[in-house]
């Protein structure tokens, strides 16, 4: 019988090299770049095993004038950098996948802070991102020096093992793309005024680089066809469309997305499965050369349906990818329950927006591969025939029951709640946070094929309870609850009021009503003005205030940030977020902090100028810190010192409240580490300098 999913499986041309099949990783970022080559190998090389027929770079850099630091990107200035890029195709081709490299010259979007030479742009404006600098206008020769820098790095590039080489005019992030856009191209020369002049610049590279490399790499182009900007910007059905019309048959292979990068990572809160087809589905009515697009495409169904619906030749990948790297080869062997799939939450992005390696909820061994040894599949078995006892069922202990029976251990996990997942369970109910659920229910199915782990819900187990069951190990996974006295970083004692009848916390809609099993009473239900003061500033408050101002509430935010749900800029959503809310009339105050609480208003103080207001509240609500459910730990550690624990290890939010993804990541590393010996204090591999 054949896979109904054979299709993704064809290989396909792409000018002078051949892709194994129709799964293509496009270029995406990870905070590990020209600053951990090793790392990056690994991660790459994982993906190529996993079944992903192109792999590519993030972003690279072809010149000092280029220079995207803080961000941490890849890097092709010279022959020096070289050796650090093969790396990463020695790693990919020893799967038999193509490697793909994705040049750039940022031009306005660079800041150079580490080469210090002047930013090139089309005219003399300032830099991205609010700096107090300009850019040089480029001039003739300026444009034939960046063409020569582009040629050079494709030369590098093809000696460094690469098979395709990608202009890259996307995201509002390149020089290629400033030339397109009318909004900055206001030269009165051959590349500025109509469009095929303001496109001369991008396919001048493309004709350099077939030039250079085209006898045996693949060229080609990333291009965003549209900004979601109506007429000030590029769209599918103006100049995106014109643009892929001129150059049609030049490049070898057609990679298109949706502009800027926060449409084209858009969150699961805010878009689903293949997003982008209504935007970049005209492109292979316009070109014979196969096209790749992007769209979170999770499911082998929707993979089929792109290709066969004409939309695309090659499934792109980013966040898929980064999940589960082994994604096409569960789809080829027909593990379809296996997929670990991309809840879209963008955590991954936040490795290049705070400059640090790449992790994923997920997939915890995600930036982990060369530092720790980590692999997603393949784990170490177990080393004697123990049995440990996990207590709590959330992310961090599904995770860690699950690696360790993966390991060959007895596992007995527990779980107070009648159903399991802890948090998640509870905040996957939130508005725009249904696909977060795939937390645990990959777990929960991957338990269920591991016949020694044994799950017992609706079990709370106390001290006595522990010590009586005779586990000699014990790992506690209990979790946290969100704080009710209103302490947190710009709250440092309790807030006088928090304890009055209608002073609530996130709690009293998580732990109550959304669990249909656990019979305990509705969340409260909340009429007229309702504050809410977010000192989280991540989902939590955003969230809640959707949910009230939905069913109706007046609901003001009130956040000590300058902006509302502040630590969601690194993962792309806080203009989506803050223009939502916008639209559901809530009212924001940035910059000021709750003093206190009264029957019927709140007192605000600015953080800028001290000055104290009152408004009405009929209700609020405090999204402030949370605090350890660590009883039990503590209650078990006096066990240990008396040898009737062997071991006793606290994980998750128990150990120390955090994001979701450092939940999971707090259990998988627990499950690797159990009977295992830390090699060195640091507890993974550095990429040191050899000065020698």
């Amino acid at each position: 019988m054949n896979n109904p999913f054979d299709i993704l499986f064809e290989p396909v041309p792409i000018g002078p090299v051949v892709a194994p099949n129709r799964f293509y990783q496009v270029p995406h970022c990870n905070g590990l770049g020209h600053r951990m080559p090793r790392a990056l190998a690994a991660l790459r090389g994982v993906k190529a095993e996993g079944g992903w027929g192109v792999v590519c770079t993030e972003e690279v850099e072809i010149h000092p004038s280029s220079d995207l630091a803080p961000n941490i990107e890849g890097r092709l200035w010279d022959d020096g950098d070289i050796p650090a890029l093969a790396l990463m195709t020695e790693a990919v081709h020893a799967h038999g996948a193509l490697a793909g490299i994705e040049l750039t010259h940022a031009g306005h979007h660079a800041w150079n802070l580490i080469s210090r030479t002047p930013a090139l742009g089309l005219s003399s404006v300032g830099v991205s991102g609010f700096a107090p600098w300009q850019t040089r206008r480029l001039d003739k020769e300026d444009i034939r020096n960046v063409r020569r820098w582009h040629r050079a790095a494709a030369l590098r590039a093809k000696r460094a093992g690469f098979d395709i080489i990608i202009c890259y005019a996307a995201h509002n992030l390149s020089l290629a793309m400033h030339f397109l856009l009318r909004r900055y191209n206001d030269r009165r020369d051959k590349y500025g005024g109509s469009l095929a002049n303001r496109t001369r610049f991008l396919r001048e590279l493309i004709e350099d680089t077939k030039e250079a490399v085209g006898d045996s790499c693949a060229v080609a182009v990333r291009l965003a066809v549209d900004e979601l900007l109506g007429e000030e910007g590029l769209s599918a059905q103006g100049e995106g469309y014109e643009i892929v019309a001129l150059l049609a048959e030049l490049p070898d292979l057609w990679d298109v997305n949706i502009s800027d990068w926060s449409n084209d990572s858009a969150t699961s809160r805010f878009a689903k499965e293949g997003y982008q087809e209504p935007y970049i589905g005209f492109v292979k009515s316009l070109t014979s050369k196969p096209v790749v697009g992007v769209g979170r495409y999770t499911s082998p169904e929707a993979m089929v349906n792109a290709i066969r619906n004409g939309v695309m030749d090659l499934v792109g990948a980013a966040r898929p990818s980064i999940a589960d790297p082994f994604l096409p080869e569960k789809i080829r062997d027909g593990c379809i329950a296996d997929i670990r799939e991309c809840i879209g939450c963008n955590i991954c992005v936040t490795g290049d927006t705070l400059y640090t390696p790449i992790r994923c909820t997920q997939n915890p061994t995600m930036g982990e591969e060369w530092r720790r040894g980590w692999h997603p599949e393949r784990i170490a078995p177990r080393q004697t025939a123990q049995e440990i006892l996990v207590v709590g069922g959330g992310p961090a202990g599904l995770e860690c029951a699950r690696a360790l029976g993966q390991r060959g251990y007895t596992v007995t996990l527990t779980e107070a709640e009648n159903e399991p997942g802890g948090r998640v369970i509870r905040e996957c109910r939130l508005p725009g946070l249904a696909e977060w659920r795939r937390v645990v229910d990959w777990r929960l199915t991957q338990i269920s094929q591991l016949p020694q782990v044994s799950l017992y819900p609706g079990s709370p187990m106390r001290a006595a309870d522990v010590l009586e069951s005779g586990f000699k190990h014990v790992i506690v996974a209990t979790g946290a609850q969100w704080r009710r006295d209103g302490k947190r970083r710009t709250v440092l004692r309790p807030l006088p009021g928090h304890n009055l009848p209608h002073v609530f916390t996130p709690d009293d809609w998580l732990r109550q009503g959304f669990d249909k099993l656990s019979h305990q009473a509705q969340p409260p239900q909340l009429t007229g003005q309702v504050v809410i003061y977010d000192d989280d500033h991540y989902y939590m408050g955003g969230v809640l205030t959707e949910l009230l101002a939905g069913q109706g509430c007046q609901v003001t935010l009130v956040t000590a940030a300058p902006l509302i749900s502040y630590w969601s800029q690194y993962t792309l959503e806080q203009g989506r977020i803050q223009r939502r809310l916008t639209e559901l009339g809530v009212t924001f105050f940035v910059q000021h902090k709750l003093q206190a609480i009264e029957p019927d208003f709140v007192r605000l103080v600015s953080v800028v100028n001290g000055r104290a207001q009152d408004i009405a509240a009929d209700s609020v609500i405090l999204v402030t810190d949370r605090q350890p459910n660590d009883e039990l730990y503590h209650s078990l550690k006096p066990a240990l010192a008396e040898g009737k624990l062997s071991s006793l290890r606290v994980i998750g939010d128990a150990e120390a409240p955090n994001i979701i993804a450092q939940a999971v990541f707090s259990g998988h590393l627990a499950a690797r580490e159990f009977e295992e010996l830390a090699r060195t204090e640091t507890p993974f591999k550095m990429e040191y300098i050899d000065l020698d």
